[in-house]
């Protein structure tokens, strides 16, 4: 079984990554986890009355939080009613980032799935602060990112950008190869250059590799220009190929990081295109994962 953390805030974003987890995984049997976080401000009760209608703030935000994951989980079985989906809630008086920690350590979680923004909406803000950090802390499994608005499709155009100068694990490509396996997906791995040049060595082996471990999996490769930035060059390529998803390797100097760092004016677009899956370097530490990554490991020969 599948295990699926879905933070959330109880805000539209966030039932919309809810909404497109069901919908993905709607054939798969899949414990979601639930989080809600809340972290009261702790101020001088000379400026903030440490009680409010007879209650104490820290219980009436508790309250606010353990109500709103039993009504998002009503709400879930009511839309959906799905008898392959079981649900648990978590309500934790913690920062996001660290309880996201534990309960993927906890949990054994095989998936994060986010919304890119919070309920402040703010577009200017790239995928919101909250799941930036998560990615840049999570280390264990994938996230998936949810764009605000965007309606499921089945994915079954996926783009994996890299530039070949790192070797793939198996473990690290697992994510996506299941994706793909799943719903009998093309994979078009996409190549961004800024001066289009012949691969090294190094970058023809890791393609070699690369290409084994797709196995009977169709896929294609495209190398492209940098337009302006990556991240703008990964939006007009997912829209002029139809590209239902798209994934990426997180590690240091890779198109991940080079996007979290981009000046927001040239990325403010990327994050309102298509579904991100972010892959950690290291791949996957879970139990299930691990077995697939043995059976698929011994299907690749290295001549």
């Amino acid at each position: 079984m599948k295990s699926v953390l879905i933070p959330t805030d109880f805000s539209d974003n966030a039932w919309n990554a809810i909404t497109y987890g069901m919908q993905l995984f709607a054939k798969e049997r899949v414990t979601f986890y639930l989080l809600n976080t809340y972290t009261p401000a702790i101020t001088s009760s000379r400026f903030m009355a440490p009680m409010v209608d007879g209650v104490r703030v820290e219980d009436a935000v508790k309250a606010y939080s353990e109500k709103g994951l039993q009504k998002t989980v009503a709400k879930i079985k009511t839309v959906f009613d799905n008898p392959l989906h079981d649900f648990e809630t978590i309500s934790s008086f913690n920062l996001l980032i660290d309880e996201v920690k534990d309960v993927v350590e906890t949990f054994k979680i095989d998936l994060i799935l986010t919304g890119t923004k919070g309920a402040s909406g703010i577009d200017e803000v790239f995928m919101g602060s909250n799941t930036v950090r998560i990615i840049k802390n999570t280390k264990k499994c994938p996230i998936l990112v949810i764009p605000q608005h965007f309606e499921f499709v089945r994915p079954q155009e996926i783009a994996f950008a890299t530039d070949f100068t790192r070797f793939y694990a198996a473990s690290e490509l697992m994510p996506l190869l299941q994706l793909a396996k799943s719903f009998k997906a093309t994979i078009r791995i996409v190549h961004v250059q800024y001066e289009i040049k012949p691969l090294t060595e190094l970058q023809q082996f890791n393609l070699i590799m690369l290409r084994r471990y797709m196995g009977d999996v169709e896929h294609y490769i495209h190398t492209v220009s940098e337009l302006n930035s990556v991240s703008k060059t990964l939006e007009v390529f997912s829209e002029e190929m139809q590209i239902h998803l798209l994934a990426m390797l997180h590690y240091q100097h890779s198109y991940m990081e080079k996007m979290t760092r981009e000046p927001v004016v040239k990325r403010t677009a990327f994050h309102a295109q298509v579904p991100l899956l972010v892959i950690p370097e290291l791949g996957l530490a879970t139990s299930s994962n691990l077995n697939k990554v043995s059976e698929l490991e011994g299907t690749i020969k290295v001549s």
